[in-house]
């Protein structure tokens, strides 16, 4: 599995404070671990559109100045070409079967507002362009970041082609996804603090893997953040290395095509080891 990024990612779209978890570092110390990326394209504006509001987009693109967008989420002059790239290399990601190394994350991002470090739905962004432009029909999204991937989900509500899975903290922020949470087209998974391999095993067995299994999807995205590793500083779950391994290989086995996207994972000096954890999981589907 190929990894997909761009140098931009280190140096775009710097906090205006010191001290944001969601900072140029995160992709900085894994370009050094993977310095043999392949380096693809910002996303094009029409693109962007099929999941976001023509006039966000705008918004994003004028930004000219250090501001908050919501208390989690700052933006600037330069985020909206990090925003772009993220989302391109989510495109790049699907249409290669790789692993697209981004910032800033996607999974809060809603139709018409950034959300929790997020601007642009990257996997969303890319399930659409799957649909739209590869032939794709049913494509299933599974996110195993610590958050709920409320905003995957908010823009998918409704359409029978998307399934979205999460399997998340909870209760934990964003507040959204807990038990009676699912719906046609949507499974979420909520953990209590502390769940380690075992128990994300047990999800994937009991519900993940059926759910998704049942629905046939010709693609899986899966949106891979790294937040519930034991030593991860946002969070309290207990994943390990070897977790995130077999989290990976679990989900290369649902569907005939694969692909990946970076969300969370906030441990600068666990975090190249983790996705490398993964890509080894990925490409040894059962």
């Amino acid at each position: 599995m190929d990894v997909i990024s761009h140098p931009g990612f280190a140096t775009l779209h710097v906090p205006a404070t010191r001290g944001n978890a969601e900072h140029p570092g995160r992709l900085d110390c894994l370009h050094k671990r993977f310095s043999d990326y392949v380096v693809a394209e910002p996303a094009a504006t029409n693109a962007i559109r099929l999941v976001h509001s023509p006039q966000y987009v705008d918004s994003i693109d004028a930004i000219s100045e250090d501001v908050w967008l919501d208390p989690d989420t700052y933006a600037n002059a330069t985020t909206s070409e990090a925003a772009r790239l993220a989302a391109g290399c989510a495109i790049a990601a699907v249409a290669e079967g790789g692993f697209a190394l981004v910032r800033p994350p996607g999974h809060h991002a809603l139709e018409s507002a950034a959300m929790g470090f997020c601007i642009f739905g990257n996997v969303a962004i890319a399930a659409r362009h799957a649909q739209r432009a590869l032939g794709i029909g049913r494509v299933a999204v599974v996110d195993f970041d610590v958050h709920h991937g409320n905003g995957t989900e908010a823009l998918f509500r409704d359409d029978p082609s998307v399934l979205t899975v999460s399997l998340h903290q909870w209760p934990f922020w964003p507040g959204t996804g807990g038990p009676g949470s699912n719906a046609e087209g949507i499974v979420n998974v909520p953990l209590v603090a502390g769940s380690g391999d075992v128990e994300y095993r047990t999800a994937f067995v009991e519900t993940v893997e059926p759910a998704v299994r049942a629905f046939e999807p010709e693609l899986v995205i899966v949106a891979a953040g790294f937040d519930a590793h034991v030593d991860d500083p946002l969070a309290e779950m207990a994943v390990s290395a070897d977790g995130f391994r077999e989290l990976a290989q679990r989900c290369a086995a649902l569907a005939p095509r694969v692909a990946a996207v970076l969300e969370g994972g906030y441990n600068l000096e666990t975090l190249p080891g983790l996705v490398e954890a993964a890509l080894e999981g990925f490409e040894n589907r059962s």
